[in-house]
């Protein structure tokens, strides 16, 4: 699909946020019971989907919802070792992950990040740098609440150690049910390119470990996908 020539037909994929984290389908609005999310499909329209075009790395060459380095990449590790001594419910499953989130959060080391968005240096020391393409990640962290997946733009967070209390307290926040809105520093993007201190990194859910030096590309396909997304005045 990413190779596809833009003239080639496609089709609009219908999702069933089956999932524990469901990010794409939140950022998409799409919530309900799966029967009505079904009959919901007789009222919607097609929403694009824009998608990341990676360069520089053997094993991935897109993302979907985002792709980043530091402490989320640390959490994602953490997890699947978790996951792997016991079984939990996906309400437990969430928790656990901001639990562990907050631990990692004290105890990563920022690290330098060389970063180029649209041609301009916005290099520095950050404990996590995310491109990102839907409004959450991860255990539903709305890092990106004003993002839009179709609008030809990524966004760029970018959280120095500075931000380190005010991370945390959002983190706290979400534990004890608060959704508050944070605004970490972020960037619009088409054209991204990043080369990280560390040697682990994040496609969507997949860890990568990276030598030290290599440069990423990212460029942005605009409106790659489209998803089928309930009309407001249809089912949902």
């Amino acid at each position: 699909m990413l190779d596809r020539k833009l003239s080639d037909k496609t089709w609009p994929i219908a999702l069933l946020p089956l999932g524990t984290a469901n990010n794409i389908a939140q950022t998409l609005n799409v919530e309900g019971s799966t029967e009505e999310i079904i009959q919901s499909w007789h009222h919607t329209h097609v929403k694009a989907f824009d998608v990341g075009r990676i360069s520089g790395l053997p094993k991935a060459d897109f993302f979907l919802e985002s792709l980043g380095y530091g402490i989320f990449p640390y959490l994602i590790k953490k997890m699947k070792k978790i996951e792997k001594e016991e079984d939990r419910t996906p309400e437990e499953e969430m928790k656990t992950a901001l639990e562990t989130l907050y631990e990692i959060i004290f105890s990563y080391e920022p690290k330098q990040c060389f970063l180029t968005i649209d041609g301009v240096d916005h290099s520095g020391k950050f404990l996590m740098t995310e491109v990102m393409n839907t409004k959450l990640i991860g255990p539903n962290l709305f890092l990106s609440p004003h993002g839009d997946p179709g609008d030809g733009e990524f966004e760029v967070i970018m959280i120095p150690e500075k931000d380190k209390e005010k991370l945390a307290a959002y983190i706290s926040g979400k534990l004890k049910g608060v959704e508050s809105t944070y605004t970490f520093q972020q960037f619009k993007a088409k054209q991204i390119t990043i080369n990280w201190e560390g040697t682990h990194m994040h496609v969507d859910d997949q860890i990568i470990k990276i030598d030290k030096g290599v440069e990423i590309e990212i460029e942005l396909r605009k409106g790659l996908l489209e998803f089928m997304v309930p009309d407001k005045e249809g089912v949902i």
